[in-house]
C-alpha cells in the first residue's frame, strides 16, 4: 500500500481538510512514492493559528535567545544524525545525484549551528541624543509568523535557509514546500518537535502553489513572506506583500555569466563551466548558463566542454557513479527541450547533447547540451532554462563583456576565470549580480548573505545580514529627568 504524509500542524501531523491527496513520483523511475495531503485554504488558516498561538505563547516567547540557540543546535545534531536517511529520501523525490545531496546533508547542520550561534548576537544600540537626561536606545524584535515557500531543487537547503534565521529571531513559521518534493520537509519537521521546539513554532502544509501557496501569501496574520521560486511568482507576491505592507524576502531567477578571459586556467575553467551548468542537472537558479569566452580561448573552451558533457555518466541518481540524473518533473523535461528546439530554430548549434538519452530508465531525462553560434539576443540566451543547456558565446574586450553580461533582466551570480589580479577585483565591481566567483563557481556558505539585484530577488539569505529580514526595529526613548515639564508644547530631544 502507497504511504500517506499528511500536513504537520502544531506538533503533529494532520490530514487535510478536503480529504484529497496527490502523488508523488521518482522522476528517475516514474514510481509512486507517497501521496501526499493536498492542502487548501482550511489547512491554511489552521497551520497560521498554530504558528500565531505558538508565537505569543511563554513556551516560545519566554525563551530567551541563548535558549533559542540551544534548540537550533539541538536541530542541528538531530539532522547530522539522520543525514542519510534526508539524503535518500530526497534524491528519491527530486532526482538529484545521492552523492550531491549527501554533501548538502553534511553540512546542513553548519547552517543550524550559525544561526544558533547568532540567536543572542542580534543587539541593539545606544543612540546619542542633544538632551543628556534623555535616553535613546533601539532593540530588534520578531516580527510574527512567517509564512515560507520553497522549491523542489534543494528542499532543505533552501527551506533551513529561510527557517533557521526566523526561529534565531523568535518567528515562528509555515512552510509550503514545492508539491514536487514534500517528503524531507515533513520529516524535516519531526525532527523540529523532536528537538524539543514547542508545538506550533514549525508547521507544513503541503499542496500546491495555486492553492496552499496563494492561500499562505493571502492570509491576514502573516507578517512577512520568504519565497525561492520563478520571478514571475514572486512578482505577484510582492504585490500582494505591499498591499499589506509586510516584508518579504524573494530568491528569484537567474541567467548567470560565466566568464572565461585569454589568461584563465583553461582546463579549471571548463570544469567550473561544467559545474556551473550540469551540476544539479543545471536545475539551479545561480546556474552558469550564460558562457562568454575570449575569442582567443573559444575554441579550446568549447571543445573541452562538449567532450566532457558527451562523458557525463547519465543514470539512476541513487548511484555513485551517476553523474547527471533526471529532471525533476515532466513539464520540466518539456520546457528544457523546447528551448534547444527553440534556440536551433533561432540559428543555434548543438556541439552535443540537445536530445533524451537512452538511459535504460522510464525518468525525465535530458543530455547534457551545449549550444554555440548563439547571441545574447536569442531567447535561449535571454530567458531561464533550469535545466542542462550551455550557451558559449565570444567576446573581444573587458568592456564589451561586462555590457553582454549585465546585459539581462537578472542578476543573482557570475562567475569570472582569470589570473589577473587587477581584472578579477575590477569584474567583481562591474557586473550587476549579488554574487561574485573568481576562479570557482557555485561555492557557497550560510556565513556569506546572498542577495538577486534586478529581477533575480528581493532581500539578503545567509549570513548575519539575514537576521535583520526577520525582526523589525524599535526605537525606545527614556525621560531620567523627574523635574516639571516646562513647555508641552515644544519637540523633546
Amino acid at each position: 500500500m502507497t504511504e500517506r504524509v499528511d500536513h504537520f500542524i502544531g506538533g503533529a501531523p494532520s490530514g487535510p481538510a478536503n480529504g484529497e491527496y496527490f502523488v508523488s513520483t521518482n522522476p528517475a523511475t516514474l514510481e509512486t512514492l507517497y501521496e501526499v495531503a493536498r492542502g487548501g485554504e482550511e489547512d491554511v488558516r489552521r497551520a497560521v493559528a498554530a504558528a500565531k498561538r505558538a508565537f505569543e505563547s511563554p513556551a516560545w516567547a519566554g525563551l530567551t535567545p541563548t535558549k533559542r540557540g540551544h534548540l537550533l543546535r539541538r536541530l542541528a545534531d538531530l539532522v547530522g544524525e539522520h543525514a542519510d536517511e534526508l539524503a535518500r529520501l530526497e534524491s528519491l523525490d527530486n532526482g538529484k545525484l545521492l552523492r550531491e545531496m549527501r554533501g548538502q546533508l553534511a553540512t546542513l547542520p553548519e547552517y543550524l549551528y550559525y544561526y544558533g550561534g547568532l540567536a543572542d548576537k542580534v543587539q541593539g544600540a545606544q543612540v546619542p541624543t542633544m538632551n543628556p537626561a534623555i535616553l535613546n536606545y533601539t532593540q530588534r524584535e520578531p516580527l510574527g509568523v512567517v509564512g515560507a515557500i520553497t522549491p523542489w531543487n534543494s528542499p532543505l537547503t533552501l527551506t533551513t535557509s529561510k527557517l533557521a534565521p526566523a526561529l534565531a529571531a523568535g518567528n515562528t513559521v509555515v512552510i509550503k514546500p514545492s508539491e514536487h518534493t514534500s517528503r524531507t520537509v515533513l520529516r524535516f519537521a519531526e525532527l523540529v518537535a523532536e528537538a524539543g521546539f514547542p508545538d506550533g513554532v514549525v508547521n507544513v502544509v503541503t499542496g500546491y502553489g495555486g492553492e496552499a501557496g496563494a492561500a499562505l501569501v493571502a492570509h491576514p496574520d502573516l507578517a512577512k513572506i520568504s519565497f525561492t521560486g520563478s520571478t514571475a511568482t514572486g512578482s505577484r507576491i510582492a504585490q500582494q506583500a505591499a498591499a499589506r505592507f509586510i516584508g518579504c524576502t524573494l530568491e528569484l531567477g537567474g541567467k548567470s555569466p560565466n566568464i572565461v578571459f585569454a589568461d584563465a586556467n583553461v582546463q579549471n575553467a571548463a570544469m567550473g563551466v561544467i559545474a556551473g551548468i550540469f551540476a544539479a542537472a543545471g536545475q539551479t537558479c545561480i546556474a552558469g548558463s550564460r558562457v562568454f569566452a575570449h575569442r582567443s580561448v573559444y575554441d579550446e573552451l568549447v571543445e573541452l566542454v562538449s567532450r566532457r558533457a558527451e562523458s557525463i555518466v547519465i543514470g539512476d541518481p541513487m548511484h555513485d557513479s551517476t553523474e547527471l540524473g533526471p529532471l525533476a518533473f515532466g513539464d520540466q523535461l518539456e520546457k528544457v527541450e523546447s528551448y534547444v528546439h527553440l534556440g536551433v530554430d533561432e540559428g543555434a548549434r548543438v556541439r552535443s547533447g540537445g536530445a533524451r538519452p537512452d538511459v535504460g530508465l522510464p525518468g525525465y531525462y535530458f543530455s547534457p547540451t551545449v549550444l554555440t553560434d548563439v547571441n545574447n539576443d536569442m531567447r535561449v540566451v535571454r530567458e531561464e532554462i533550469f535545466g542542462p543547456v550551455a550557451a558559449i558565446m565570444p567576446f573581444d574586450t573587458e568592456d564589451e563583456v561586462v555590457a553582454l553580461a549585465n546585459d539581462t533582466d537578472y542578476g543573482l551570480a557570475a562567475g569570472v576565470w582569470t589570473q589577473n589580479l587587477a581584472r578579477a577585483h575590477r569584474m567583481a565591481r562591474r557586473l550587476e549580480a549579488g554574487t561574485v566567483w573568481i576562479n570557482t563557481y557555485r561555492a557557497m556558505s550560510p556565513m556569506s548573505p546572498r542577495q538577486g539585484f534586478k529581477s533575480s530577488g528581493v532581500g539578503i539569505e545567509h549570513g548575519l545580514e539575514s537576521m535583520h529580514e526577520y525582526t523589525r526595529l524599535k526605537s525606545v526613548w527614556v525621560n531620567t529627568d523627574e523635574g516639571a515639564v516646562d513647555d508641552p508644547f515644544v519637540m523633546r530631544s
